[in-house]
């Protein structure tokens, strides 16, 4: 082999190189984006858990408020009715 096609080799087995080097790193940069899109989605995901969490205790708050308001309104209800029933038998 001649210093030229040595050379030669050389600089292709480099350019061989590179080529990887730049495959290496694009797919390196690929996972990196989607490791910040995935963990950009879960933030998104426990943000939306902590929302959907606070409107549940809420719901539940006004849910077990309604329930009282219906067991006073059942009362009034019945006292109303015994009073009606009280004053039709005189």
């Amino acid at each position: 082999m001649t210093n030229g096609e040595t050379v030669r080799a050389a600089i292709e087995e480099l350019r061989k190189a590179l080529g990887s080097l730049e495959n290496a790193l694009d797919m390196r940069f690929d996972r990196e984006r989607n490791h910040v899109e995935v963990e950009g989605e879960v933030r998104r995901v426990n943000t939306d858990r902590s929302r959907l969490a606070q409107e549940l205790d809420q719901s539940e708050f006004r849910a077990n408020r309604l329930e009282e308001v219906n067991r006073e309104v059942s009362r009034r209800l019945v006292t109303a009715m015994e009073t009606i029933r009280a004053v039709l038998d005189r």
